[in-house]
């Protein structure tokens, strides 16, 4: 047990005692074991009695004193200190001394979960790019798909579909873990319900083989979301309760906002009650414009006249602020459901058309159908997003593709992907037939997305 080593080595070995309790800590979040004796808080009861940190802290010490209090005083309480500790992950002068290279890949995976905890986007791009950085530049295999897993799930939140595919693609290039966990959000977001489907059932079976929940509670995050822009809130419910359960989620934040729009739109707005107050008070004690804007979304939801629309304008404007933008589009589209509900069809049409296209254009297929739907009940035919030669390419062509543009070597490019030289000309091949294109030069002229 875990605890167990972290409380033996206390008198011989307090650093090393430390890191032991935060890996115990960061176990309990994943697992999320709420059994007797189980579970983060209980964890973090434990975790108090681990040796004080030294009098220069190092930030995994900073990160652990973070959530030790937040699990054991509450969020508000913790949040002070994980800034601190966030903000010592990302000084730049830390890049100068090799030392921290290997600490830092350790602790980025839990780092980037807890900038998102505090709905912090700028940070969660910050260390994920820099996670992924010292996982390559180390050949560090082993470590480089959960860092590009945090990164390509906070792409996708960015509406930035098709380099949260490279990055799926580059995570399975390397063999080392299962990469389900990225494809199955990029799959729901893009509302690709067969393929979505296809990667829950798969997970749910390796979940099941191995005792593991955190994968069915992702599972169900993903399913959320699909059902949610398919419309079908009953089922969105379901499975956004049930993420809901998941220490991990809760703790990434990224369950409550699916939960309130489902129960909402499902005329079930009570379930929504304890995800709300959640959300709120965490929205409260960041202030962040990604927090502040979805506390408002989800007000706006289960509030009524002006009122609502105050709250929903709210939304925009902090969402507006931040680089979550599937969060914004998704403000613009409730919006124009409510006022289009309203009878006010001249302003519905705006927020929709708005969010249509921004949808459209990140590839949110079933949210973008969703949007268009709205529309046409208003009276309006939605545009159609016109293709683009690059749509023919697949996710690693097209990270090859923007990668060779940039002027890079194939040797340089197969470094950067774990991928032989001759395995990039061979991509490469690919890419100029299916852009009729026949030299790199071109390739460079091109305005890929």
């Amino acid at each position: 047990m875990l605890l167990d080593a972290a409380e033996s080595l206390a008198p011989l070995d307090p650093a090393l005692s430390r890191e032991t309790y935060l890996d115990a800590l960061d176990a309990a979040i994943v697992t999320g074991d709420r059994g007797p004796g189980g579970g983060v808080r209980a964890v973090a009861e434990a975790a108090r009695a681990a040796p004080a940190p030294p009098e220069s802290p190092r930030p995994m010490d900073l990160l652990l004193d973070g959530l030790v209090t937040t699990f054991t005083q509450g969020y508000a309480a913790g949040v002070p200190g994980l800034r601190r500790a966030l903000d010592a992950f990302n000084r730049p002068e830390r890049d100068d001394h090799a030392v921290n290279d290997g600490d830092d890949r350790r602790w980025l995976w839990l780092a980037g979960r807890t900038a998102m905890s505090v709905f912090d986007d700028q940070m969660v791009h910050a260390l994920a790019a820099r996670h992924v950085r010292l996982a390559r530049e180390a050949g560090a295999l082993a470590t480089l798909p959960a860092a590009l897993l945090v990164q390509s799930v906070m792409l996708v939140l960015s509406g930035d579909f098709s380099r949260a595919a490279e990055q799926t693609a580059i995570a399975a290039a390397t063999r080392t873990v299962p990469v389900l966990h990225g494809q199955l959000i990029l799959a729901a977001w893009r509302g690709r319900s067969d393929e979505t489907t296809e990667i829950h059932a798969t997970m749910v079976r390796e979940a099941a083989g191995r005792g593991g929940r955190t994968e069915d509670f992702l599972a169900q995050y993903a399913m959320a979301v699909l059902h949610n822009g398919l419309g079908d809130y009953p089922a969105a419910l379901v499975a956004a309760t049930r993420a809901f359960e998941s220490d991990e989620l809760t703790h990434s934040n990224l369950a409550h906002s699916e939960l309130i729009e489902a129960a909402c739109r499902s005329g079930r707005p009570e379930r929504a009650t304890a995800a709300l107050d959640q959300l709120s008070s965490r929205a409260q004690a960041s202030g962040t414009p990604w927090g502040l804007g979805l506390a408002a979304r989800s007000w706006a939801l289960v509030s009524t006249g002006p009122a609502a629309e105050e709250y929903y304008r709210e939304a925009i404007e902090q969402l507006r602020n931040c680089r979550v933008a599937t969060q914004l589009a998704r403000a613009h589209l409730v919006y124009g459901e409510w006022l289009r509900r309203e009878g006010r069809r001249q302003g519905a049409r705006q927020q929709l058309r708005t969010a249509h296209q921004m949808l459209s254009d990140m590839g949110a297929e079933a949210f973008a159908a969703r949007a268009a739907r709205e529309l046409r009940a208003t009276g309006e035919h939605p545009r159609s997003r016109s293709a683009q030669p690059s749509d023919a390419l697949t996710a690693q062509e097209l990270t090859i593709a923007r990668l060779v543009a940039t002027g890079a070597t194939s040797r340089e490019v197969g470094a950067q992907l774990f991928l032989s030289p001759r395995t990039i000309e061979a991509h490469l091949r690919s890419i100029f037939r299916k852009l009729s294109i026949t030299s790199r030069r071109q390739l460079r002229d091109l305005r890929l997305p």
